[in-house]
């Protein structure tokens, strides 16, 4: 049913003519017969009945009446709320799988406490990844692993690396170690092949994966034991052996991408960062 009208037949219910009908709705007398003519074809109904040279409604008149204030209200209702509501600001962040059960969900509080109307996207990729679509303009911030050292992006927090294996493992016996480890670009992947070949210690590698829980549930099933940062190892046991080569000490970092994004400055960047230092414990 037309919008148009149904508002014509509502000014008809209330002025009981076609002719002021048509005065009120700036609308000829004939195009309001014309309305009329169609509303009775949409709802397949007589809604008026002639006494004398009156128009009356019928029973079914009457009840499309009801319906028609109601259906007027609810468009009336939608066009003000839309029109009136502050549009979504929309920010594609990037987090390595690592860091999606712990870092994130502080993080995720955090920014929509400081934007508000935040659509927030997120995209889990490996630390290189993400830097790369930040370069490409791809994403707007991003969650980084950055060596100790770096000044890239705003310090949210540090950790360090840790092995870790399913609880009471033998692994470590064997004589060729089996690894379930990040991909090669990860620093814990280097950092852990490396130091078992200047130990000459032999080892294999069952699976590479950019996700985290991928590798604990390897390790879990004491199929391997893992290279990650503390944090992202849940509660799996970390394997203080000194059999294994030391890991690396990390910084997470938030790096925002170099061109303009109205959705977040970096003074709100900045301020974000220091809020999750004071709120996280890695």
């Amino acid at each position: 049913m037309d919008i148009d009208a149904l508002k014509s037949f509502l000014a008809f219910v209330e002025t009981g003519s076609f002719s002021r009908t048509a005065i009120q709705m700036h609308k000829t007398q004939s195009a309001i017969s014309m309305q009329m003519k169609r509303l009775q074809k949409d709802v397949g109904q007589t809604l008026f009945i002639k006494e004398g040279r009156n128009l009356h409604l019928t029973a079914e008149g009457v009840a499309l009446a009801g319906y028609a204030k109601k259906i007027i209200q609810l468009q009336q209702s939608a066009l003000t709320n839309l029109r009136s509501a502050t549009p979504n600001k929309l920010l594609h962040l990037g987090c390595p799988d690592d860091y999606a059960e712990s870092v994130l969900p502080v993080l995720v509080q955090l920014l929509h406490q400081h934007i508000e109307h935040l659509e927030l996207h997120v995209t889990c990729a490996s630390s290189p990844n993400l830097q790369s679509q930040l370069d490409k303009g791809l994403i707007d911030i991003a969650i980084i692993t950055r060596s100790a050292d770096s000044e890239q992006g705003f310090l949210l927090c540090q950790d360090k690396g840790v092995w870790i294996g399913a609880e009471h493992t033998q692994l470590l016996e064997q004589s060729s170690l089996p690894l379930a480890v990040f991909q090669k670009e990860c620093r814990f992947h280097q950092a852990a092949t490396e130091g078992l070949m200047k130990q000459n210690r032999d080892f294999h590698i069952i699976a590479c994966s950019g996700s985290a829980s991928t590798l604990r549930g390897l390790v879990k099933h004491d199929l391997a034991i893992s290279a990650m940062a503390n944090l992202s190892r849940n509660d799996l046991p970390v394997l203080n052996d000194p059999r294994l080569p030391l890991l690396p000490n990390i910084e997470i970092a938030l790096v925002k991408h170099t061109g303009t994004n109205a959705v977040i400055s970096e003074v709100q960047l900045k301020q974000v960062c220091q809020q999750f230092q004071h709120q996280f414990e890695c």
